[in-house]
């Protein structure tokens, strides 16, 4: 089945619990929030939202979504994105999901066998997104934990490592086509300074690639840190900048596929409307997020300050408990998650002795996310979600659950631990 079928297969059987070969595992490898569903039950169940059962929200509509939805989006990202100024509704797609505006630009930006540009490691969902459509091919930019002289921290981008992927791309016959950044980032939860956003960029124009950017995480942010949407800079070439964000991890609702896709290219647009009536959002579910964001009280008093809270509240009870166990955590500001270094504990430096200690994980009933999910070109990081309870939390270091790694001895150089402030 291979590593990626592997962990897919079971963070399918512990979502869908169909089966009972994970049962009891707690599971901290999904990426949801699951923090903050009182406050988003309670919103959502105020007497506006209880209007959308109304004619026009049951017929036939904008592929492109609602013209109301399109104008509360355009306002929204205009505020929390920093937009220098208002966004144009007409600029705006609506789909059922992030995953949905990957396949589908993966048909309108690429030709089968064209590449994207894509540091590792990532989220390893964009791979089947941009496939199974598009048959388009990722081409990884590989970021390790070594901090050269250059640079300032572990898995750092820069403009350097992306000019020596994109020329062995080229050396092997490989059109690349676009850049890929998922900001806030999936799995490492740092941020992309605007200094390095705004490199990125240039280094697109100079090669006319495309740029794609996941903020799906935009309003996951927990610490004091600066995040910088790439609607709020001036790019070389703004009609090759293509914005993505959706509901599902800011506003804790990943059942709700909701997402929207920001490009001024015209050309782009006219082609995803052709294939938007795939991938259309329910009349009932526009009126409702509308209603939603447009309540910048509740978001900004309620919400966004209490999620923020939680979060950060959650990340410590985690880093505490690995630290306990002298394992070493990336600095993180943003995400539901956290990206330890599990190194020392592979009986060798492999990704097949990575996977051998997740199967030893899945015999304790502990389901995290191995780095070889992500592509991460170093064996024994592991993505652990701190987004679903501190009772659940504080379960995993209280029952033994990592109780498995005090019997493995093979101690090799780590970084040092850090945690948010």
């Amino acid at each position: 089945m291979g590593l990626q079928g592997t962990v897919g297969f079971a963070s399918k059987i512990l979502i869908n619990n169909s089966s009972g070969i994970l049962q009891g595992v707690l599971n901290l490898g999904t990426s949801e929030n699951k923090l903050c569903f009182d406050l988003i039950e309670k919103r959502l169940t105020r007497p506006s939202c209880k209007k959308c059962i109304a004619p026009h929200l049951l017929q036939y509509s904008n592929v492109q979504g609602t013209e109301s939805f399109r104008e509360e989006i355009a306002k929204f990202l205009t505020e929390y994105a920093r937009a220098p100024k208002a966004l144009n509704p007409e600029h705006i797609v609506v789909m059922n999901g992030c995953c949905s505006i990957f396949a589908a630009l993966s048909t309108v930006l690429f030709d089968p066998g064209d590449g994207y540009l894509i540091p590792t490691p990532y989220f390893g969902g964009v791979n089947p997104d941009m496939w199974l459509y598009g048959e388009v091919r990722p081409v990884h930019v590989p970021l390790d934990s070594k901090v050269s002289e250059a640079e300032s921290c572990p898995f750092q981008l820069t403009v350097k490592k992306l000019e020596a992927a994109l020329q062995n791309a080229m050396e092997q016959g490989i059109r690349v086509r676009a850049l890929i950044l998922i900001n806030p980032h999936n799995p490492l939860g740092d941020i992309y300074p605007a200094h390095l956003l705004k490199e990125c960029l240039d280094f697109a124009h100079r090669h006319k690639l495309h740029v794609i950017v996941d903020e799906i995480y935009m309003l996951s942010v927990y610490d004091d840190s600066t995040f910088t949407s790439v609607l709020s800079l001036n790019p070389p070439d703004p009609e090759k900048i293509h914005f993505m964000w959706g509901f599902s991890k800011d506003f804790v609702m990943c059942g709700m596929r909701v997402a929207a896709l920001h490009t001024r290219n015209e050309e782009v647009r006219l082609a995803l409307n052709q294939l938007a009536s795939f991938h259309s959002c329910p009349g009932p579910v526009q009126y409702i997020l509308s209603q939603l964001i447009a309540d910048r009280e509740w978001i900004n008093k309620t919400f966004l300050p209490t999620n923020r809270r939680r979060l950060r509240e959650a990340c410590h009870i985690l880093v505490d408990g690995l630290t306990s166990l002298g394992i070493p955590v990336l600095r993180s500001s943003a995400g539901l998650f956290v990206w330890a270094d599990f190194r020392k504990f592979l009986v060798t430096q492999t990704f097949e002795a990575e996977m051998e200690l997740w199967w030893k994980f899945i015999a304790e009933k502990l389901y995290i996310s191995p780095g070889g999910a992500f592509y991460c070109c170093e064996p024994g990081w592991f993505r652990l979600v701190f987004s679903d309870s501190a009772d659940k939390i504080h379960l995993v270091f209280f029952s033994g659950q990592l109780g498995v790694l005090m019997h493995v001895e093979n101690p090799t150089p780590c970084l040092r631990v850090s945690k948010p402030d």
